[in-house]
């Protein structure tokens, strides 16, 4: 068995994630978004939006730059790309569709809280409303024009027709056309969305469907757990191992141990092994690098959680913290608010990693990089705040 150094499991892991390399000094058009898309297989949604939308910012540490329409076009317009439960929700190559239809006929056995209640109260709703989808077009929960319940504590304050959406569309049945400018979803039949040729693919056995999930996330990794294959997709553990079991007979995938691991891995026998890593990145809370903390404490010795529901008081690094790749390191963190109508990136807080020998530098690399997201985010100015143990150097680099 092959055993890797840390060092080399971070590069592959970087490689496979796109982000080992400097950005290609390129305008970026469809053909690059498409590709990072496919590359990543999910690009998780999210609808916090101080910064920006989750689902730009990926795009953005990979290739720099470029118009977030186009991104909204590969979904809304192209579809290229179609929205489900993956990793969490997310958009997903539309190749992926069958591959996830038996998730969507799991569904349809199952029912969760509110879904319950509706069905119990109002027999008939589900398919009244896919009926006025088929008949009447598009529709958006805010058109049914019914109020949300009181019901505090409640993460998902579904009203009935919301939960019924939702309901048709975790089980395929209606998926989502598009997205409004304040990010709700347009649902529609699959049928009239999705390309002819993607409903026409048959429909395989979930086993075959969760290996080559599996597959699609170990390319994505480059180097993985167990659990870090079966988090891409929320798989099962029995069906993760099963799949995996697979792969190593037919050589897709490499058992390997991994320095300071202290647990199996499997390398994607087609991974990239570069000597180094050039790219310099700020990272979303939810980019597929960083979405899974226990790996990137693994990969980087980087503890990050995601404080947003921590009371103010409590937080230690801020609301909205972005990690920040330079080379193949986390070696920063930096609380973020896009302030649009003052024309403002502003950084709340500023973190060096501990033990870092060159703060100056981390500074230097992190405020060319502010810089770069306040012109593509068409933000005049870029503001520090004195919080943080990097923030008087990042106040001198950003000048």
């Amino acid at each position: 068995m092959e055993r890797l150094s840390a060092a080399l499991a971070r590069r592959i892991a970087l490689a496979a994630q796109g982000l080992a390399d400097e950005r290609p000094p390129v305008v970026v058009g469809t053909r690059q978004l498409r590709s990072v898309v496919d590359r990543l297989a999910v690009v998780q949604i999210d609808s916090v939006n101080v910064l920006s939308r989750s689902h730009y910012l990926p795009v953005f540490s990979r290739l720099g730059a470029y118009p977030r329409p186009l991104l909204d076009a590969l979904h809304g317009r192209r579809h290229d790309v179609f929205e489900y439960w993956a990793h969490e929700a997310s958009y997903l190559p539309v190749r992926l569709h069958p591959l996830l239809r038996w998730r969507m006929a799991a569904a349809e056995q199952e029912a969760w809280g509110s879904m319950t209640r509706v069905q119990r109260e109002r027999p008939g709703y589900v398919a009244e409303l896919l009926d006025r989808v088929r008949e009447g077009g598009p529709l958006r929960a805010s058109e049914l024009g019914e109020e949300r319940p009181n019901t505090p504590g409640q993460m998902w304050n579904w009203h009935p027709g919301k939960a019924a959406l939702e309901y048709l569309f975790f089980t395929g049945a209606l998926t989502a056309r598009s997205r409004t400018a304040g990010f709700e979803r347009v649902y529609d039949l699959t049928e009239r969305v999705l390309p002819a040729a993607v409903l026409a693919t048959p429909t395989p056995g979930r086993t075959d469907a969760i290996r080559e999930l599996v597959v699609t996330a170990a390319r994505a990794l480059g180097v993985a757990t167990e659990t870090d294959l079966r988090d891409y997709f929320r798989l099962s553990v029995l069906e993760t191992r099963t799949a995996i079991a697979e792969l190593v007979e037919s050589r897709a995938l490499l058992p390997v141990e991994v320095d300071g691991w202290g647990r199996p891995a499997w390398l994607d026998s087609a991974a990239r092994r570069p000597r180094r890593a050039r790219a310099r990145a700020l990272l979303s809370p939810f980019d597929s690098l960083v979405w899974e903390r226990p790996r990137v404490e693994r990969l980087f010795g980087f503890r990050y959680r995601l404080e947003i529901y921590t009371p103010a008081h409590k937080r230690v690094h801020g609301y909205y913290v972005l990690p920040f790749l330079l080379g193949d390191a986390l070696v920063g963190r930096v609380d973020l608010k896009a302030d649009r109508q003052a024309g403002v990136l502003r950084v709340q807080a500023a973190h060096v990693e501990d033990g870092h020998p060159a703060p100056g530098t981390v500074a230097d690399e992190l405020a060319a990089e502010l810089r770069a997201m306040a012109d593509w985010l068409e933000l005049e100015r870029v503001e520090v705040v004195d919080r943080g143990d990097l923030a008087p150097e990042l106040t001198r680099a950003v000048g």
